[in-house]
């Protein structure tokens, strides 16, 4: 069986890179040159692939980095047993954004971040205020879903120990829904191509994936977002598209009166994943963002 560094060598694009960090072997991209930096954040069971449509345009203003988030992609899915001590946790996902920006050779970055990538943002934001330039929350999972799911700490244990049986049910669960989940993240599904969905379900189903989700998920915990909002110190602008079904525009908007000084942006005819599915929407809002509250160097 071929490790999964020879499966990254095989898989990856002419403009694909990699990178250690918190124990991963980190698989990303770089886009355009000079300030400010834009890390883009995808959400669950996406990749890289998800900002495809905006990439280029956003790079004509900044520097863009794109990264396959922890259990994704074509970033590496050690156990924590394995030598490094890789942790899927949200706060090591914090830690790993921190630590990417410096390693692009930056103090700061713009984060943009869609659905639960959306939640590794902001959490970046308040653990790292001094890294953090200006936050874009697109359908970002805040008042639900991933930042308040929560694995009872007494039940943990025996979930640890039995993963290998768990994990095989999570692969024939996310397998058999995957096509009509990601469908679902979409307002008009005939704009998704067979072949794009296609594409992310390779990107998501490579390796030993279903171990390192079930270690994704294991380390889920309530995040307490809500209470930190008004810690929040950078300027923010939430975007929500006006059919999202995952997660409500009734929270984005609540997420944007929350946070301070926060703009608000729903855009019309789009659900969940507004870079793809309005792309040239996504990229007006951030950009008029930019220019508007963002001191370009």
């Amino acid at each position: 069986m071929a490790s999964f560094t020879e499966l990254q060598e095989k898989y990856a694009d002419p403009d694909s890179r990699f990178v250690e960090s918190g124990g991963f072997r980190v698989h990303y991209k770089l886009f355009g040159t000079g300030e400010p930096l834009i890390v883009l954040l995808h959400g669950s069971f996406l990749s890289i692939r998800s900002w495809r449509d905006v990439i280029l345009p956003l790079s004509e203003k900044a520097t863009v980095l794109v990264f396959d988030r922890p259990a994704f992609g074509l970033t590496s899915r050690p156990l924590p047993s394995d030598k490094g001590g890789a942790c899927y946790s949200p706060e090591a996902q914090s830690d790993l954004v921190a630590d990417l920006i410096r390693k692009a050779g930056f103090e700061q970055a713009i984060l943009a971040g869609n659905s639960t990538g959306g939640t590794i943002a902001l959490l970046t934001a308040l653990r790292y205020p001094q890294k953090v330039k200006g936050l874009v929350l697109a359908g970002a999972m805040v008042f639900g879903g991933y930042a308040t799911s929560e694995v009872p700490a007494a039940v943990k244990p025996l979930l640890k120990r039995m993963s290998p049986l768990f994990s095989r049910v999570m692969k024939a669960l996310i397998t058999g829904l995957y096509d009509r989940n990601i469908r679902g993240f979409w307002h008009n599904g005939s704009l998704l191509g067979d072949e794009t969905l296609a594409a992310f379900r390779s990107d998501l189903m490579i390796g030993d994936w279903s171990r390192a989700f079930w270690e994704l998920f294991l380390e889920t915990h309530h995040l307490n977002l809500e209470k930190q909002l008004s810690d929040v110190s950078v300027p923010t602008l939430v975007i929500t598209g006006e059919h999202d079904r995952t997660v409500k525009t009734d929270e984005s908007y609540r997420l944007a009166e929350l946070i301070p000084g926060a703009e608000l942006d729903v855009i019309p005819d789009c659900g969940h994943l507004p870079q793809e599915e309005t792309p040239s929407s996504f990229v007006r809002a951030l950009s008029s963002f930019l220019d508007k509250r963002i001191e370009l160097c």
